[in-house]
């Protein structure tokens, strides 16, 4: 088993265990992260759902996101994943305990100085509680960047179950 297999695996645990449930935002990973945990057998009695938000107006229309949060600080950037969390959790109509939200640049395009190919942002919220946000600059490949994203996103969940 690899270390998202085996992260994906502990968190559907701790979650049957808690009788919690999770749901996830996710824009550059496209679904990666609800594609681990979904992998793993039982999965269904604690994965809610799953948005993936990569336009700006996706991320408005589907987990509320404010225009302006975008507009001041851009679609990457820990404002934006705060919101998409929030909003993730507001969309499972409080069926979903945890939330998982991850905005980011995998490139190989679409860097700048100050928002580099591999900046990601990854917040983790527990229902009633302020999110934990992770800001990341990974090395590496499109692929390597949306991979570190998922372990470092499963990672956090886990540190807060």
């Amino acid at each position: 088993m690899d270390i998202i297999s085996i992260n994906a695996a502990e968190i559907v645990t701790s979650l049957k265990q808690s009788g919690m449930r999770i749901c996830c935002a996710e824009s550059c990973t496209g679904g990666m992260i609800a594609a681990a945990i979904t992998d793993i057998a039982g999965s269904s009695a604690v994965f809610s759902r799953g948005f993936v938000t990569y336009s700006n107006q996706a991320k408005i229309n589907m987990l509320g996101v404010k225009p302006e949060t975008l507009t001041l600080y851009g679609a990457v950037s820990g404002q934006t994943v705060s919101e998409m969390a929030s909003g993730a959790i507001t969309a499972s109509e409080d069926e979903a305990d945890f939330a998982v939200a991850v905005s980011g640049i995998a490139g190989p395009d679409g860097g700048t100085v100050e928002k580099p190919v591999g900046l990601v942002y990854i917040c983790v919220l527990k229902k009633g509680e302020v999110g934990q946000v992770t800001r990341y600059v990974f090395d590496g490949d499109r692929q390597s960047v949306r991979t570190q994203t998922v372990e470092n996103a499963l990672k956090t969940i886990r540190g807060l179950m």
